[in-house]
């Protein structure tokens, strides 16, 4: 249901610049926005697009340069804004009532043993399996082919999109999403070699993900050797990305997809790492530490740095040597050059 941009502006805390009394019905981008909609700029690069978009208002901050006819919401966060625009016009995705559910919406087709305990409101779909001892908080949503394992702890309000799989005494905190395909728990990769052969060491720890995580789609995050691999409050994966034995990752973190880091390492708190990076085991990543993609971090990493390159370096040092390396042909043929010539040099003298 739409909205006028006053009433939008009263919920996201904006100042309307222009007619308030226009209606919006959705959010679009502002290359793509058609008349109803309503956009935003939160990248300059994108300011060009205000000369041509056909929104019906942009959300922009207040030292931002507009042309003259655009309705304007001025607001101190312009992406934040959207974002609570997005809840206000869109809301959140809809989960289904599962098939052939009985009065406590649980699917007659789900196998649960008979000292399992789900709470009230919670969903559970057909072909999810929940072992003796788990336990499923309130308002959780369990899509087809879940399977929580032997004395799992899932808290409230939790989502486990198709096919996740969450192996035994693994805890879930609350309101954690797990999208398709994840598996939370399996074996650390721990083997002693004697004698040319690999010998499994059994992994007896487990996961602990915070309250408020989401993981992306296909991850896979292993139980410690020992205690707990553990996921901080708020931290956000995308999808395919791959957490080893015994690492902690600390609260609002941002993982990029396929992110690979080793086992027992420590990443801090608000640590943000871009796409393909690799990280070797037994380091420590310090507090805001900032990752471009593929970087390959070998070493700790001090709080606050922002690095790049393999082995990780000074993100711009890391962004010089890679300019220079787009020229390297061109280098050792003048390199070439000055060796013959300084040959013939000697040659003549």
């Amino acid at each position: 249901m739409g909205q006028t941009l006053d009433q939008l502006a009263n919920c996201l805390g904006a100042t309307v610049h222009g007619d308030g009394t226009q209606v919006v019905n959705g959010c679009a981008a502002i290359n793509r926005a058609r008349p109803g909609d309503i956009t935003f700029l939160a990248n300059r690069r994108y300011s060009r697009f205000l000369e041509t978009t056909e929104a019906t208002a942009v959300l922009i901050s207040s030292d931002e340069p507009c042309p003259d006819g655009i309705t304007r919401l001025v607001c101190t966060d312009p992406y934040f804004a959207f974002r609570n625009a997005m809840v206000e016009l869109h809301g959140y995705r809809e989960h289904p009532t599962p098939m052939g559910c009985n009065d406590q919406h649980v699917s007659e087709d789900a196998i649960i043993h008979d000292t399992a305990l789900i709470g009230e409101g919670t969903r559970v779909h057909p072909n999810v399996t929940i072992e003796q001892g788990a336990s499923v908080g309130t308002g959780c949503h369990v899509y087809p082919g879940v399977y929580i394992g032997k004395d799992v702890s899932v808290g409230n309000d939790c989502i486990l999109y198709p096919n996740v799989t969450i192996y035994d005494r693994c805890e879930l905190g609350n309101r954690v999403i797990i999208h398709g395909n994840s598996v939370i728990g399996q074996d650390g990769f721990g083997f002693a070699t004697h004698k040319g052969a690999h010998h499994k060491i059994p992994q007896d720890g487990n996961v602990v993900i915070e309250d408020d995580v989401e993981i992306g789609g296909g991850c896979a995050i292993e139980r410690a050797t020992m205690g707990s691999t553990r996921i901080g409050a708020g931290t956000k994966f995308a999808d395919l990305i791959s957490i080893g034995h015994g690492t902690t990752i600390g609260s609002h973190c941002l993982l990029v997809s396929l992110v690979g880091i080793a086992g027992s390492v420590d990443v801090g708190n608000y640590v943000v790492l871009g796409g393909q990076t690799g990280v070797t085991g037994h380091i420590s990543i310090g507090d805001g530490v900032q990752a471009l993609a593929q970087t390959g971090i070998v070493g700790d990493i001090e709080p606050g740095s922002v690095i790049g390159g393999a082995p990780a370096i000074d993100a711009d040092m890391a962004k010089r040597n890679a300019l220079a390396g787009m020229h390297l042909s061109e280098l050792a043929k003048r390199i070439k050059k000055l060796e013959r010539r300084a040959a013939k040099d000697t040659d003549d003298g």
